[in-house]
């Protein structure tokens, strides 16, 4: 079959299908109209197409392109006739709206739990005169090692336990590419994804003490820094190599433990004391942080058991030295607490890869 016999073909098809599917009265014209254009078995769409196989081999592109843009042509003209006769476009009746009916309701979004929880913790720590402030992601060598007193030998800065950048090379003669460089910062050390929101804390003292007139004493600071930080853990029930933390500090003349223990008490009566009668009682564990002295872990009586939940302790004068504060004038308590394992402990929540799975189902009950 020459190719221009098969074109005249597909142009009397396409024009005599678009005139059946628009005269269609009803829904019983419509499909019979279809079964005879469009029919699997019997169509003249399927007679068409076997027909191709007499064209010519060099023309059979161009025949091909042509049944395709029949063929939605024609579906196209199928469906639109459908909406007119759904619709009631062909007798110019349209059904009335009936305003007595209920509504749609629409499903209404909602906040992660774990931004629920980081909302609730801004909250109750800006009652208590703390300041919710951000930083960087992406941290220095000096921001998250050297001025939280961690030396070059401390094991927290193994690669296995950060997450250290690079950079790709481009090969100059070789069609190997290049290994990948390490992302240095403005103090030629490597840059990482931040390990802690300790770091946040570092740059807040130094802001203060940048903005400190000449002469006079630098201001107290009172924050909490909330966000996300990195570490390459193995992904397991309790472990995600991301996740929230939240750290507080208080530096000012005469802080003591005694000001962190009460904060502390004040912050997890206010989170969990609406659902418990029962006073929440704050126990300090002996223990090392590199950035405070003394330091501890904190754990409260909630639910007829001990929780632990998280460190805590003085400020290390080494930090405070870092930054310009003078240890002999400023004293200062950090702590720092996982969001996640709050949040589960909440919710009875057994996974924490639940929170991340994007599970709609899991999420909605929340």
């Amino acid at each position: 079959m020459a190719l221009a016999d098969f074109l005249a073909d597909l142009e009397a098809f396409e024009s005599d299908a678009a005139q059946a599917f628009g005269a269609a009265a009803d829904g019983e014209a419509l499909e019979a109209a279809r079964v005879e254009f469009l029919g699997a078995k019997a169509g003249r769409l399927k007679a068409i197409q076997k027909g191709m196989g007499g064209v010519d081999k060099a023309d059979k592109p161009a025949a091909g392109q042509k049944l395709n843009a029949v063929k939605g042509a024609i579906e196209t003209a199928f469906e639109t006739a459908k909406t007119r006769l759904d619709s009631g476009a062909s007798t110019g009746v349209q059904d009335a709206f009936d305003i007595t009916l209920p509504g749609r309701p629409l499903r209404r979004g909602r906040l992660h739990p774990i931004t629920q929880t980081i909302e609730r913790m801004k909250e109750i720590m800006g009652r208590l005169g703390f300041t919710a402030v951000e930083g960087p992601e992406i941290e220095d060598d000096w921001h998250n090692f050297v001025a939280l007193n961690i030396p070059e030998v401390h094991p927290a800065r193994d690669p296995l336990d950060n997450f250290y950048l690079s950079v790709a090379q481009r090969a100059e003669s070789s069609s190997t590419p290049a290994e990948p460089a390490p992302a240095l910062g403005p103090d030629g050390k490597p840059l990482l994804l931040r390990s802690q929101t300790s770091t946040v804390q570092i740059r807040t003292m130094e802001a203060a003490i940048a903005a400190t007139a000449e002469g006079d004493d630098p201001p107290p600071v009172r924050i909490v820094s909330l966000g996300r930080v990195y570490r390459p853990d193995t992904a397991d029930a309790t472990h995600y190599p991301m996740f929230h933390q939240i750290e507080g500090l208080c530096i000012a003349p005469g802080v003591t433990m005694a000001d962190l223990k009460g904060v502390l008490q004040m912050f997890w009566q206010s989170y969990f004391g609406l659902e418990s009668s029962e006073p929440i009682e704050v126990r300090f564990r002996p223990s090392f942080f590199p950035f405070t002295e003394p330091s501890v872990e904190c754990d409260i009586w909630h639910d007829g058991k001990w929780m632990e939940i998280g460190g805590a302790g003085m400020v290390d004068p080494n930090v405070l030295r870092a930054v310009g504060y003078d240890p002999e004038q400023v004293t200062g308590f950090a702590f720092g607490l996982g969001i996640e394992r709050i949040c589960m402990r909440q919710h009875g929540i057994t996974d924490i890869r639940d929170l991340y799975a994007n599970d709609v189902r899991f999420l909605a009950q929340f």
